[in-house]
C-alpha cells in the first residue's frame, strides 16, 4: 500500500503516474455506466468524475448530496477485483475509500449499484482496464493485524464458548466508546419515540417504562432479565417499580459497569448481575416476570427451543414474559451480503428469522401470546441518533477503539437505519404467559400503557 502524505488533515495518496488515474477513469466509467442516475466520484489526484447517465432524477439529487472518495489505485481495483462481496466494505474501514457529505444518502445506492448490468464489451473493456491497472501500480490491500482484528470468530453451533466469545468481540469493545453515543442509562436496544422529536435519554425512559408496564411489575416481585447489557431495565425497574431484579449477562465489561452503577443507586440490596450463559440457569431460581431485550438475536435459531424452554421453567405459572428483538422479513438466516455483513465485523453469532416463526417456538414450549407489537420506526429514529452521537464524537471515540473500527460501527448502525426504514429487518415486543390453567392475569385492555405516568402510579398505589 503507498504511504500518504497530509493536506488539510485528508489524506492523499503520493504522487503517481497520470496514466494509472487514466486507466481508473476508464474502469470507473464503464463499471457505472448502466447505473441509473448518477454518482460523483473523486480519484486521488483530484479528478471529478460524474459516473453513471442521466434517468432517475431523485437518483441524480440524491448524489448531489455526497461525493465518493478513492484515496488510492488499490480503492478502484477493489471496486472490480475480487471474489469477496464485502470488499468495498473493507477498502472503507481502511479509509482507502471515503465519502464526503450525507452517509446516508450515499448507503442508499446500493440496490442501484448492485443491479446494474454492463453489455459485453463494457465488461471486456473493464477487464482490460483493471488488468491496465494492477500492471500500472502492482501497490494492493495487503491483510494486517489491524483488519484482521475487524473479523469476529466464526460461529458454528453458538456453544457457549462461541456465544461467549462473540458477545466479548462486540460488547468488549470498551464502555467509554458506547458511552459517548448512547443514552445517559446506556440502553443499547430500540427506544421508544412518544413524539418524533423526542431526544434519545427521554425515548429510551420511555421504553424503560414501556417496558416494565407491560410487565406488571409489581413491589416485591422477583424480574430476570435475560441479557441484562449495563444494567438499564434492572435499575430502573427496581428504582421505580419496586421489585427485585437480577440481569445475567456474557460480557465482563458489562457487568463491571453494571455492578458499579448498581451500587452508585443504592440499589445492591434489591439489584445484582452477574456473568452467566442462560442455560446455566438454576433450575429452583423462580421468576414473577422475566424480560430479554435485544439478546435472543445471539442465541441461534436452532437453539430458540432450548432458550424458550429454559425461559419458560424458571418463570412461574401465570408469570409474564417480555421477548423483544430484531426479525428478518425472510425466514431462516441464508448467506446473503447483509448476513455476512453483520457475522464478520458485527455480531458473529447473529442470526434472525420472522416473527411468525420465533411466535411459532414460543407456543410450542408452552407460552400463550398476549400481545405483539412492532417498533420498527423506533428503531430506525434510535439508530440515526446513535449515527449522529457517533460521528459528532468521531475524535473522543478515537482515544478508546481504532478508526477502522469507528469505521465498522458507522457502516453498521446507519446501514441497519435504512433497512429498518425499508422493512428488510422489523424489531418486535413479543409479550407472553406461562400457561397455568386459567386466564393470564392482564387489564382488558391497553389504556395502561399509555397512560400519563402521575396517573399510572396513583392507579397502582389504588389496586
Amino acid at each position: 500500500m503507498p504511504n500518504y502524505t497530509s493536506i488539510s488533515g485528508a489524506k492523499v495518496a503520493p504522487s503517481l503516474s497520470p496514466r494509472i488515474a487514466d486507466h481508473a477513469e476508464d474502469l470507473l466509467v464503464r463499471l457505472f455506466r448502466g447505473l441509473d442516475g448518477t454518482v460523483l466520484l473523486r480519484l486521488w489526484n483530484g479528478t471529478l468524475l460524474t459516473l453513471g447517465r442521466v434517468g432517475n432524477a431523485a437518483l441524480i439529487k440524491n448524489a448531489q448530496r455526497f461525493t465518493l472518495v478513492c484515496r488510492s489505485p488499490a480503492a478502484v481495483r477493489a471496486m472490480a477485483l475480487g471474489r469477496d462481496p464485502l470488499r468495498l466494505a473493507e477498502v472503507y474501514f481502511r479509509d482507502e475509500v471515503d465519502i464526503e457529505g450525507d452517509f446516508f444518502a450515499a448507503l442508499g445506492l446500493k440496490d442501484h449499484l448492485r443491479s446494474i448490468s454492463m453489455s459485453w464489451r463494457d465488461r471486456i473493456g473493464a477487464l482490460v482496464a483493471a488488468l491496465r491497472l494492477c500492471l500500472s501500480d502492482p501497490t494492493g490491500l495487503s491483510p494486517t493485524a489491524e483488519r484482521a482484528s475487524l473479523h469476529g470468530r466464526s460461529v458454528k453451533c453458538h456453544s457457549k464458548t462461541e456465544n461467549r466469545d462473540a458477545i466479548a468481540f462486540h460488547y468488549d469493545v470498551s464502555n467509554e466508546f458506547y458511552k459517548l453515543w448512547l443514552d445517559q442509562a446506556m440502553v443499547y436496544s430500540c427506544a421508544y419515540f412518544e413524539k418524533p422529536d423526542d431526544d434519545l435519554d427521554r425515548a429510551q425512559q420511555a421504553k424503560l417504562d414501556h417496558v416494565c408496564r407491560k410487565l406488571l411489575l409489581q413491589p416485591g416481585e422477583r424480574l430476570l432479565d435475560v441479557g441484562c447489557g449495563w444494567g438499564a431495565l434492572v435499575i430502573h425497574a427496581a428504582k421505580h417499580y419496586g421489585v427485585r431484579s437480577h440481569g445475567i449477562t456474557l460480557s465482563t465489561h458489562q457487568m463491571t459497569l453494571a455492578r458499579e452503577r448498581i451500587a452508585q443507586a443504592g440499589l445492591q440490596d434489591r439489584v445484582s448481575v452477574e456473568l452467566r450463559d442462560y442455560r446455566d440457569l438454576p433450575e429452583d431460581s423462580i421468576y414473577d416476570k422475566v424480560s430479554s431485550i435485544g439478546m435472543f438475536e445471539h442465541i441461534g435459531l436452532k437453539n430458540l427451543p432450548l432458550y424458550f424452554a429454559k425461559v419458560h421453567q424458571v418463570l412461574k405459572p401465570g408469570g409474564l414474559f417480555l421477548n423483544h428483538g430484531i426479525t428478518h422479513d425472510v425466514e431462516g438466516w441464508e448467506k446473503t451480503l447483509s448476513s455476512e455483513f453483520i457475522n464478520r465485523y458485527v455480531f458473529p453469532d447473529g442470526q434472525l428469522d420472522t416473527v411468525s416463526n420465533i411466535q411459532r417456538v414460543m407456543e410450542r414450549t408452552r407460552f400463550e401470546i398476549a400481545d405483539v407489537e412492532s417498533l420498527r420506526p423506533h428503531y430506525a429514529l434510535t439508530l440515526r441518533h446513535w449515527v449522529m452521537r457517533l460521528e459528532q464524537h468521531h475524535e473522543q471515540a478515537l482515544q478508546y477503539v481504532s478508526e477502522s473500527t469507528w469505521r465498522v460501527w458507522r457502516l453498521y448502525m446507519a446501514a441497519c437505519a435504512l433497512e429498518f426504514e425499508s422493512g428488510e429487518i422489523g424489531v418486535y415486543q413479543v409479550l407472553a404467559s406461562k400457561r397455568a390453567g386459567c386466564a393470564a392475569a392482564l387489564p382488558l385492555t391497553r389504556q395502561h400503557l399509555y397512560m400519563p405516568s402521575e396517573q399510572y402510579r396513583l392507579n397502582r398505589v389504588a389496586q
